[in-house]
Parts: structure tokens; sequence; C-alpha cells
């Protein structure tokens, strides 16, 4: 009887953490295209930018229009996750990739905060290889 209320509890709870995290996945799918609107959708109300050590925090909109005009100056080709953790000291996300652009290959660093079911973006790092 124990083995059995252990599986049924049990079972869910693996099968559910092995679902992956929906919000990275759609954020590195919209990396993969250069889709700024799917990207916009998880900022925080100010991001910090940072292309090539020139960093900045910029506001939601304005953060948008930022990606826009790297991606339509390096269109992307792909985007691969390399690494993705949460934070130690709380359930903050990260996530580093390369992004395959025309112009050359880019690591990306996203730094994603974590409030109960929501998550938001406050840190793009795109750094030239």
């Amino acid at each position: 009887m124990k083995n059995l209320l252990f599986l049924l509890f049990f079972a869910p709870a693996v099968a559910f953490a092995n679902q992956g995290n929906p919000g990275l996945e759609a954020i590195s799918t919209a990396l993969n295209s250069g889709d700024v609107e799917t990207l916009s959708k998880y900022f925080a109300d100010n991001v910090e930018i940072s292309i090539q050590d020139k960093e900045q925090i910029y506001s939601k909109a304005k953060a948008g229009d930022v990606l826009r005009g790297f991606f339509d100056s390096n269109k992307p080709k792909g985007f691969s996750q390399v690494h993705k953790g949460t934070s130690r000291e709380n359930s903050d996300q990260y996530c580093i990739g390369n992004l395959s652009a025309a112009t050359g290959n880019y690591r990306v660093y996203i730094y994603l905060k974590v409030t109960g079911a929501n998550m938001s973006i406050q840190e793009i790092r795109l750094d030239k290889e």
C-alpha cells in the first residue's frame, strides 16, 4: 500500500519536472528566429541589454527596439541552448546559449526573474565570439 501511495504522488511530480520550462522554451524559439514580439512578452519593465560591451538599461518598449535593430543587422540563423539553471538564492533562472547569425556567432546570456508562475527577462547579453 505504501508503494502504491508513493507511486501515485511521486510519479506525477517526476513527470511534471521533466516537462521543461515553457517560458524558457518560447524564449529560445524566439531567439532562434529573431522574433522580438515574442521576446518582448517576457521583458521586465526595465531590461538590461548588453551588446558587445555596450550596456544599458532600457524600458520594455525601448528594449524591443534595441533588439529589433540588432536582429535586423544580424539575421539569426539559429539558437541553441548550452546551459540553463536556477540561482541558488531564489528561483530566478538563467540560460546560456549560442546564436548563429549572418554576421557571426554570439554567446547569449539571459537572466530571468521568477515571481510565482510569472517570469520576466531582466538581462540579455550578446557577446560576439
